[in-house]
């Protein structure tokens, strides 16, 4: 029997199906800064939004982070492709372009530390907002 995610659309996922998409690794929860040489693209930091949960990789406030942090990108199936900036492991991402999940996502593995074991969540390496002054000074390359 085929698994949900190889064979509906993200349109057709059930509210639960879709947020068992996330694979908890935290990536999209970083702060980004206009590239500092002048280029187009927006360049990711280590720098952790304040409702992030640095061990789990999860936001700590999900269904009223909005109320804390108003900003925050709400992900729908419209929104997947014109969001660049979600790292190309990102589950959701990967659906909506027809890949399959990669092979450490929890779904796959049935290991919910699957993500962090395989080195693909931000467990570690991040650092807290309020510790920081310069986004800039934070730039990072390891999240694609």
């Amino acid at each position: 029997m085929a698994n949900f995610w190889e064979t509906k659309t993200l349109d057709d996922m059930t509210p639960a199906e879709w947020e068992s998409l996330c694979d908890g690794c935290g990536k999209c929860c970083l702060g980004m800064v206009d590239d500092p040489d002048g280029g187009a693209e927006l360049k990711h930091t280590n720098v952790a939004c304040r409702l992030l949960d640095p061990d789990t990789c999860r936001c700590s406030s999900y269904e009223d982070r909005h109320r804390f942090v108003p900003d925050c990108v709400r992900l729908t199936p419209a929104k997947i492709d014109r969001l660049d900036w979600l790292p190309a492991s990102c589950a959701y991402k990967r659906i909506a372009r027809g890949a399959e999940l990669e092979d450490w996502h929890p779904l796959v593995s049935g290991d919910p530390e699957s993500v962090h074991k395989s080195g693909n969540s931000v467990r570690g390496r991040t650092v807290a907002e309020r510790e920081v002054i310069h986004f800039a000074d934070h730039i990072v390359d390891w999240l694609r």
